[in-house]
């Protein structure tokens, strides 16, 4: 979380799962933005035998089920994301799409703190 911006910060979360960041700060300063939940555009019958055959919005509406989903472990902590085998490329909204900012859920401090961005209306959101 402390590294080069761009990059993939990846750790094991209460002793059974992965989860990811995308370093967003200067180098020594830590900020990251938890990826916690994509939408498949493709690959979709790999990610559901990566996650045991689940289909829908439960192959990817969390941050465990998504680094599952995309075979994100440990071995891809600190990796660039402009490169193979995961890339983070920009994207754009669909026309009737809008992003919604709300309070951080899943802490315990900084709750009222308004950094949680996702699309509104989005199946694939982890609990609205």
């Amino acid at each position: 979380m402390f590294g080069e911006p761009g990059h993939l910060y990846v750790y094991f979360s209460y002793g059974m799962h992965y989860c990811c960041n995308v370093v967003t700060g200067p180098k020594g300063h830590g900020a990251a933005v938890l990826i916690r939940a994509v939408e498949p555009l493709d690959g979709e019958e790999t990610m559901a035998e990566l996650r045991g055959d689940k289909s829908g919005v439960e192959l990817t509406n969390g941050p465990a089920k998504t680094c599952q989903a995309l075979s994100i472990d440990k071995a891809l902590n600190g990796h660039k994301l402009s490169t193979p085998p995961l890339i983070l490329l920009p994207g754009s909204l669909h026309k009737d799409e809008e992003i919604v900012q709300t309070t951080r859920i899943g802490l315990s401090k900084g709750t009222d703190t308004p950094w949680r961005f996702y699309i509104k209306d989005n199946p694939y959101v982890s609990k609205v």
